[in-house]
């Protein structure tokens, strides 16, 4: 079987296209480096060609071996095929700290340039933390003007191609553009149909900030997912009646808010599913009964540094 086509998407200030499937990179708990290189090999033989890591997952690295190792074996010609976006840890959010630990991002994926560089989460924590929840004390505002100066440097050096963010409120984005030279690009946030995010989706698209989900299907078996999507009925009783899985209905109603969709499968059959969202359409009654379901946020940041003060109120942002 043919390899997959996946449409793209042009970024705001960024010259190359971003391929509006990709291939998350978080598990937990943590999968073994020879599982996800093995993963990353797999997806690109099936049609993928944009790859979502980050230094919190741990697969930096071996994304860029499956990178080199893919080259190596011709399934790409070059890097250059691949769009690669990872995202700065929450322990280097100090300005000074950006541009050398998008560097040591670099040096992990062996890379001369990331394609997309994100900040993780809105926040600083003052120290490397190996586990969570983390102490309250390391947990500190981000300078937000000050982070994003960086990021443009970073952008400058050619280190990336493009800079953005990732679980940021319309507050949050209202400070970076208040001061920027270069907008974000992005803003990659939880998107499903049980959390919709109408409100902060029509203020990016307002301001020319391209929309990207995660946990599209609820990032089930992870400790900050669940089943909800997998086994929500009304979009079970779709998924029956078009000959589709409850999984392709949800990435189907995604990729209809007109977003770009990162979902994680390590399994070559699932990955395959995954992509075969493409060539059909939620009737009108569909998308009405989907739109009805209630809604509930799922990933918060509370549920992975713990509940304290500072992180509530972001959690509350919209």
């Amino acid at each position: 079987m043919a390899a997959t086509t996946i449409p793209s998407v042009n970024l705001k200030g960024c010259e190359k296209a971003m391929p509006v499937l990709s291939m998350g990179t978080a598990s937990y708990p943590p999968a073994d480096f020879e599982k996800i290189k093995a993963a990353i090999l797999e997806a690109i033989k099936v049609g993928y060609r944009h790859f979502d890591t980050a230094f919190a997952y741990g697969s930096e690295k071996p994304v860029g071996e499956a990178i080199a190792e893919a080259v190596r074996l011709g399934l790409v010609q070059s890097r250059d095929e691949l769009f690669i976006t990872t995202k700065l840890w929450c322990s280097f959010a100090e300005p000074t700290q950006i541009v050398p630990a998008c560097q040591m991002s670099l040096r992990n994926l062996q890379l001369d340039y990331v394609d997309l560089y994100l900040i993780h989460w809105p926040i600083r924590l003052t120290e490397m933390v190996s586990k969570t929840p983390v102490a309250r004390e390391v947990v500190r505002p981000l300078d937000v003007k000050g982070a994003w100066a960086a990021m443009e440097e970073c952008q400058k050096l050619g280190l990336t191609k493009a800079i953005g963010v990732s679980n940021f409120a319309t507050k949050t984005i209202e400070e970076i553009l208040s001061s920027a030279t270069i907008p974000p690009a992005v803003n990659q946030v939880e998107l499903n149909p049980l959390w919709r995010q109408e409100k902060l989706k029509d203020f990016c698209r307002e301001k020319g900030i391209h929309f990207t989900a995660y946990s599209p299907l609820g990032a089930n078996n992870t400790k900050w997912g669940d089943n909800r999507i997998l086994d929500n009925e009304v979009l079970a009783d779709i998924a029956k009646y078009r000959g589709k899985t409850t999984a392709q209905v949800a990435l189907r109603w995604v990729y209809e808010q007109g977003v770009s969709i990162v979902t994680k499968s390590f399994n070559k059959e699932r990955m395959k599913e995954n992509l075969d969202i493409l060539d059909w359409s939620l009737s009108e009654e569909d998308v009405e009964k989907i739109n009805q379901l209630p809604q509930r946020k799922g990933t918060t940041l509370a549920s992975v540094l713990g509940p304290h003060d500072i992180v509530l109120e972001l959690d509350a942002l919209v």
